[in-house]
């Protein structure tokens, strides 16, 4: 285990910094550790793991990033600060007290801020030549028919962008749900290979439990390495993803290794002007969200599909070797597999086919001519200064509208209301961990079992009392459950019919009407 420890602190890729560390680029963790860093991190852990739990240390790296650093599914691994506010996805564990109207976590407000001071200085550079040089004010029909297309034109993008957002999250539970079935059926329905010689029979079990192990650490790696195509991320050098792929011949990774530059840039941290611009929505502060696959240097590949190619040898290995005996076993895992890749061009369907932008530009267009057009219609309803912040309100509504549409179109970014895809990853993750954490379940230990109540409620008798019966009186006894559930269902509806019927003087219920009854 010496060995196996030194090769954990000198060969391992560098554990990601602990909380309170610099911060990266946006979307990222933190900066690694430098090897000075990472040695006294290492002798540290390996005190804290020999004072407290010595037997931990027989079973796990001292540089495993699951135990010793931050979530490395999880995107937020510093303090709070103004990234955690202002950029999402929005943690959907995390729960706030304050009113939802006064919530500001979430809210399209902060993006709104520049619109909303251009159409007040609008307004009230308008209201100001009214009452004090000209006469400015137009009908109100105006209002009217415009405000119908306005409303006809943010329907449309509204409708059209949650549809989409919908659709990303169906996606992702059927991402769920593939894992599910493939972690599954890797652990519990593959068999040990057979005819295996006495003495190399311990060295093959171990040799079994190590490949589903890292059969399902693909699926994982899949989940991860899709969230990161998603989001133009194509190297392998994220926190998340380097441990589960460091292996696999890909072309991302070969790209990471022979593109260092392009690779480290995505760990930049914008200045500050241009991340306030992010912050307020400025189109001319934001980024181009492919610019890491546009100035790649090296092919990138299709790391998910890569992935996926790897999973469907080990099946066909599986399936060939006999490990996978009844038929349609195979069939589940060729299908699940299928899955996955249907999740894989659906998604990329949903992030590359936006609404035509020729709607967008006309909606926006719309959208803008009726707000400018706004302060000159109320004037002559309103006549007076309360013009300007009339106009600020009823633009808020319509601005509003309007940019949670183009906010929640790509439910994959990193805006506060996209779908939080590194919690769906964390949760394959650790549901991929669940089923592994136990042997196949032995049906005869389980069913039993002494705890095992099988007539539950009826009777609190375990499996060995019910053994002792003949059939007929279990069968006798099921029949008399049916009843019994029955009869106290009826007491249930009649006690709470009871305590909704209204009291006499005397403090006992009326009696039941006919229509009760």
């Amino acid at each position: 285990m010496a060995d196996d420890a030194g090769h954990g602190a000198a060969g391992a890729p560098a554990a990601p910094a602990a909380p309170g560390a610099p911060g990266v680029g946006r979307g990222h963790s933190d900066v690694t550790l430098s090897v000075n860093t990472q040695a006294a991190h290492a002798q540290k852990v390996e005190s804290n793991v020999s004072n407290n739990n010595p037997q931990i240390e027989e079973i796990a790296s001292l540089t495993s990033p699951r135990l010793f650093t931050p979530n490395p599914f999880s995107r937020k691994n510093t303090s709070l600060d103004i990234d955690d506010y202002f950029t999402g996805p929005r943690d959907i564990q995390k729960h706030s007290k304050w009113p939802l109207f006064l919530q500001m976590h979430g809210s399209i407000l902060p993006k709104m801020i520049v619109p909303l001071l251009a159409v007040a200085a609008w307004a009230s550079l308008i209201t100001s030549i009214h009452m004090r040089v000209t006469t400015l004010q137009i009908s109100s029909v105006l209002l009217t028919v415009l405000g119908f297309v306005v409303g006809l034109g943010l329907s449309f993008r509204s409708s059209t962008a949650y549809e989409r957002y919908a659709e990303g999250r169906r996606y992702w539970a059927q991402l769920i749900l593939a894992s599910h079935n493939l972690g599954r059926l890797f652990w519990v329905h593959s068999t040990e290979p057979k005819d295996i010689p006495e003495e190399q029979l311990a060295e093959s079990r171990k040799r079994d439990v190590l490949e589903k192990l890292t059969a399902m650490n693909l699926i994982v790696a899949f989940a991860v390495a899709l969230k990161h195509r998603l989001r133009f991320e194509p190297y392998t050098c994220y926190d998340d993803i380097s441990s589960l792929v460091s292996h696999l011949n890909t072309f991302a990774l070969s790209a990471t290794e022979d593109d260092k530059e392009n690779a480290q840039r995505a760990f930049r941290r914008h200045g500050f002007f241009k991340s306030v611009g992010e912050y307020l929505g400025i189109s001319f502060a934001e980024s181009n969200p492919r610019k890491a696959v546009k100035k790649a240097g090296r092919p990138l590949g299709n790391l998910p599909l890569e992935i996926l190619s790897y999973l469907a040898s080990y099946v066909d290995e599986l399936s060939l070797g006999g490990r996978l005996p009844i038929p349609m076993q195979q069939t589940t895992a060729y299908n699940n597999i299928a899955a996955l890749n249907d999740v894989l061009v659906g998604t990329e369907r949903v992030l590359n086919t936006p609404l035509p932008i020729a709607y967008s530009i006309a909606i926006a267009q719309i959208t803008w001519v009726y707000i400018i057009l706004l302060p000159f219609q109320l004037l002559s309803t309103l006549n007076n200064w309360i013009t300007i912040p009339a106009t600020v309100a009823a633009a808020y509504i319509i601005l509003g509208i309007l940019f949670i549409g183009r906010e929640i179109e790509n439910p994959f970014g990193q805006d506060v209301n996209d779908l939080p895809l590194e919690l769906y990853c964390a949760q394959i993750a650790a549901e991929m961990d669940v089923i592994a954490s136990r042997p196949k379940p032995q049906s005869k230990l389980w069913m039993e079992s002494p705890d095992n109540r099988v007539l539950w409620p009826l009777s609190n008798s375990g499996w060995p009392v019910w053994m002792t019966r003949t059939e007929d009186k279990i069968r006798e006894a099921v029949v008399h459950k049916v009843e019994q559930t029955f009869l106290s269902q009826s007491k249930k509806e009649a006690a709470a019919a009871a305590k909704r019927r209204p009291f006499s003087e005397k403090g006992h219920a009326k009696p039941a009407s006919a229509g009760e009854v």
